[in-house]
Formats: C-alpha cells, structure tokens, sequence
C-alpha cells in the first residue's frame, strides 16, 4: 500500500508555486492520506468541499475505506457511484443512528471495509450530534489500536469541535487524541473548515498534509501569512475556485495546484433557478444495516421500557405521598388517643367510674362532675382535693376493690357503658384493634373502640395476658353485637 498513489490535481501556473510545471499531474500517496493529518481550508464557494470529494472518490476507487463526517447533508451525491452507508439523523439516510450505533459502525468501517458518511445535519440538538461524533470516533480509535489498518476519518466544520478560542467540549479532546496519537495506530484525520482563524492552531500546526483554497478575511489571511509566509498571504485573495496551495510533509514542497472536479453529483452546489433533480443513488445491502436496525429496535424497546418505569414510578409515587397523607392523619389521631386514653385510665384508676359520658358533640368526652371537695380534672390525670370526706370516700372504695375478683370488676366497669359504647367494646374484644390508641379512624368518619390499655388497667395487673384474655372473652360473650363495628362521631 506504500507505493499506492492517487491522482487529485495539477500543478498550477501563478504566484506561489515552486515545485513542478503547470499541467503536471499531483499525485498523493495514499498510506500519508490514510494514516495522516490533514487540514482543508477556503472560504465558501472556494473550492474545499469538491477537494474533499474529489480524495473520498480516488480512495473509493482503490478499494479503500473512509468515513466522511457530514455537517450540511452534501455529501450523499458519492451514492451516485459509490455503495456507501448513509447513516445520521434523517429519514432520507439509509439508517437512522445514535451513539447506542457506534461500535457497529466502527466495526462496519474498519473490519468490514464499509465506507461510511456519518450524517450529523440532521439532529437539531447540536449537543446531539457531538455526542454522535465523540461515540464514534472513540470506537473508531479503540478498535485501531488493534487493528492498525489505514483509516481515514474526515471533519467537515471542524472549527465547532477544535474551537481555537477555547470551550473544546469532548468531542473536540477526542478529535485531537485522534490527531496526536491516531497515526501510530493507522487512523487519519482530515479537518476541513471555512475559518482557520477559528480553528484551533496546534491542530493546524500538527498536520502533515493542508490545502489553502481562496481566503480573503483578513484573520485567515493573517493565519496564512504566519505558516506560509507573507507572499502566499498576499496571493491567496486572488486564487480561482478549487486551487490551492498544497503543503506536504513528505515533497516539503508549496504548490499551486488546481484540484480536480467530483465525478459524483455535487449536493453542495448552491442551488440555482433550475429544478433540483436528485440523481439514482447506490442503495446499501440490507446486511449491512440489519444489525443496525437490531440496535435501532432494541433502543425503542428500551425506551419505551423505560417510559414505562417512569410511568410506574410516577404512580408509586403519587401513593406514597397519599399514604404519607393517611399517616400524618393517623399520627394526629393517635396523638389525641393517647391522651384521651390517658384521661381515661388516671379517672377510672382515681373515680372507679364511668369515663365514657356523651359521645356527641363532635367526638368530646364530657368531663364527670365533681363534688364540691375536688377540682375539675384535666387530660393530664386527676387530682383530689384531700379532705376528709374523701378520703372516707376512698378508702371505701378501695375496700369494695379489694372483695371483688377481676371478672366482677370488669363487668362493673362495663354496666357503666352506654349501649353504644358497650356495642364497641364487644367489636373490640372480638375483632381485636387495628392500632394503639382509645379509637381509631375507620375513614368517613367512622371510628371503632381500641381498649387494651383501659382493659389492662382494669384488672389491675392481678391477671396475666392468657388469664386477661379468658376472661374478656367470657364477657364478650354477654355483649352485644353491633353490626359493622362501628359507631358514628357525631
């Protein structure tokens, strides 16, 4: 492949040339192409796409594979003769790709020799197409250290990726990498651009083969005169379409040459009054994009797999937040519970009384009326005034206590109950309780008894839990039962 040479121009008569006689073919070899680093130059309409085209077709014609990076959607007109893979974001390219695609198509490139253009015209999120870029071109690169077969990756717009004033996102690190390590592996990398001025000058300086086409902003010309020289600064305003100054590395020669014009159809001709015909184009072989679609389907089902998740997670979520509600409502609610239960036991511990009066009124319990030698209780216990009459009182109580058994103590404690309570208490004692607490919120504002710690309070402690629970069984016996289980807080 050293030997192999490529035909791309002639030699130029004017200002600038200092190798060769006009006419003289300009020839290329085609490993320096392949394994090098290029950079293509010119204002538009001056020639450097067609200069582009015109290598991409010579290497095609030799059998040899490139993958040409497209930012306006014109280099699709190689289909005409050549059968290569157009892979981007349009419908009108033979697949649509992204960076899920990019270790097929650096296979697809380097081992099954497939050129390819890569077609990044048609993704309107620019940050997708340099994603696009950076996937493939880090494949390309990964696979090349293996592999080392001569490659050629061409740019175009390199100026967005190599930016010379800063902001080189990754794509544009991976694009350089390429430029200063690829060649050792066998991958080559042409840049092309309208503004060298924009492009990054260690790219520029680093290249062993560039092509100065037609440049008149002063900037670019200024970049001119820095690398070539003054003159060629100068003669450069005045060059025709598709010549150039061309600089090698091997030749260390600058001629002025006028590059060939493209075989193929020129999709990046600017249009004119006439009809635009596109021509026949070379259709690809469905083997080649069939993994490719594979990928492609995959993806969607991945997609929407993932659509799906949200979808359910969004759903999760939305009951999680209603269950954080109900909780919130039952933490107010056992908070309550608990000091209404309170209330309750310290009275019946201290009264031996009813604690259950008028459950109307909104679900408040009333407060038992006191004689005239006690004070007023509060949810927080109960406190007698110590007199003598009291505690008369109490000692007869507790003596009374003290001649009854459990059982006798509880059914006291429930001939004490309304109906309704008593209808409560006997869905307790057979249904058991959900939660803690004197009540508990059945929704709709229904509630239902939940009594352990009254209960357990009852008997003293004189019981243990079997005992406890024989016995409120027995007297669950002589309750009454209450359809539902449950009574309305008015």
């Amino acid at each position: 492949m050293s030997e192999e040479i490529i035909d791309v121009a002639e030699v130029s008569a004017g200002v600038g040339g200092t190798d060769g006689d006009p006419g003289d073919p300009v020839e290329l070899p085609v490993v320096e192409i392949l394994t090098g680093r290029a950079f293509i130059t010119g204002k538009s309409g001056s020639g450097k796409s067609n200069t582009a085209s015109v290598v991409a077709e010579k290497l095609l014609d030799g059998g040899y594979p490139v993958m040409l990076v497209d930012t306006d959607g014109e280099y699709y007109g190689l289909k005409e003769e050549y059968e290569l893979l157009h892979a981007g974001a349009d419908e009108e390219c033979d697949i649509q790709v992204n960076p899920e695609h990019a270790e097929r198509l650096a296979t697809l490139a380097l081992e099954d020799n497939v050129p390819i253009i890569l077609d990044v015209s048609g993704y309107l999120n620019e940050d997708d197409a340099h994603e696009m870029l950076t996937a493939v071109a880090r494949q390309l690169f990964a696979k090349e250290k293996k592999l080392k077969k001569p490659f050629l990756l061409v740019v175009e717009e390199v100026h967005e990726y190599i930016p010379e004033g800063g902001g080189m996102g990754e794509c544009g690190r991976m694009l350089i990498k390429i430029g200063k390590r690829g060649r050792k592996h066998g991958l080559g990398i042409a840049g092309i651009s309208q503004r060298p001025a924009d492009v990054k000058k260690d790219f520029i300086t680093q290249c062993d083969w560039l092509v100065w086409h037609r440049l008149t902003w002063n900037n670019d010309t200024n970049v001119v005169g820095r690398i070539l020289g003054s003159d060629y600064a100068d003669a450069i305003e005045d060059m025709d379409d598709g010549e150039a100054f061309l600089v090698t590395d091997w030749s260390e020669q600058t001629r002025r040459v006028q590059f060939h014009r493209k075989q193929t159809f020129d999709a990046g001709a600017t249009p004119g009054l006439d009809d635009f015909e596109r021509p026949d184009l070379k259709s690809v072989s469905d083997d080649l994009v069939s993994d490719l679609r594979e990928i492609s389907e995959a993806e969607s089902q991945r997609e929407d797999r993932i659509e799906e998740l949200e979808q359910e997670l969004r759903e999760k979520e939305n009951h999680i937040e209603d269950l954080e509600r109900q909780l919130e409502e039952a933490r107010e609610m056992e908070e309550v519970a608990d000091k209404f239960a309170k209330a309750m036991l310290d009275t019946s511990r201290n009264q031996r009384a009813n604690p259950y009066v008028g459950t109307g009124g909104g679900g408040q319990v009333a407060q038992p009326q006191q004689t005239q030698q006690a004070r007023q209780a509060d949810l927080g216990g109960f406190e007698q005034v110590e007199t003598k009459e009291a505690e008369d009182e109490t000692d007869g109580e507790e003596s009374a206590d003290e001649d009854r058994t459990p059982l006798e103590a509880i059914r006291e404690e429930l001939d004490a109950l309304e109906p309704v309570e008593r209808g409560m208490l006997a869905y307790y004692l057979r249904e058991g309780p959900a939660q803690r607490g004197f009540v508990q919120h059945a929704g709709r504002g229904e509630y239902v008894a939940a009594l352990p710690s009254l209960l357990a309070a009852l008997t003293d402690g004189e019981l243990d839990d079997d005992s406890r629970k024989e016995a409120l069984a027995e007297v669950a016996e002589e309750l009454p039962d209450v359809e539902g289980g449950t009574a309305s807080v008015e």
